[in-house]
């Protein structure tokens, strides 16, 4: 499978998408603001990358707006969250196979750059 989870308002995604040619080199894309993510989704992501937590962005807004930060989140709770909310997903996640890749951190954008 070869698919990018972005939202495509977010100067962010767009750039990494742009500069790693993900839709030339036939990345599927799914707008998740407009799209939500299936719970079935989120548990593909989940199995490959080993937590919801390591899906999960503490750079949400509402992350400090809901008071989650002063929290004791388990896994059940994050997962939740980001079904509720498409902003706890750290973006973009793209899965290559049997890879997955999440967020934006400049070692994983290297990483994504260089995919087929």
């Amino acid at each position: 499978m070869k698919k990018a989870y972005c939202v495509s308002t977010c100067g962010t995604c767009q750039r990494i998408m742009k500069d790693s040619d993900l839709i030339k080199k036939g990345y599927a894309y799914q707008n998740i603001k407009e799209e939500k993510i299936t719970p079935a989704q989120l548990d593909e992501m989940k199995s490959m990358i080993g937590s919801y937590e390591a899906l999960f962005s503490r750079r949400a807004l509402k992350y400090k707006a809901m008071g989650l930060k002063d929290k004791k989140l388990a896994e059940k709770d994050y997962r939740d969250l980001i079904l509720q909310e498409y902003t706890f997903l750290k973006r973009p996640v793209i899965i290559s196979g049997k890879k997955i890749f999440s967020g934006s951190e400049k070692k994983t954008v290297a990483e994504v750059s260089k995919l087929k």
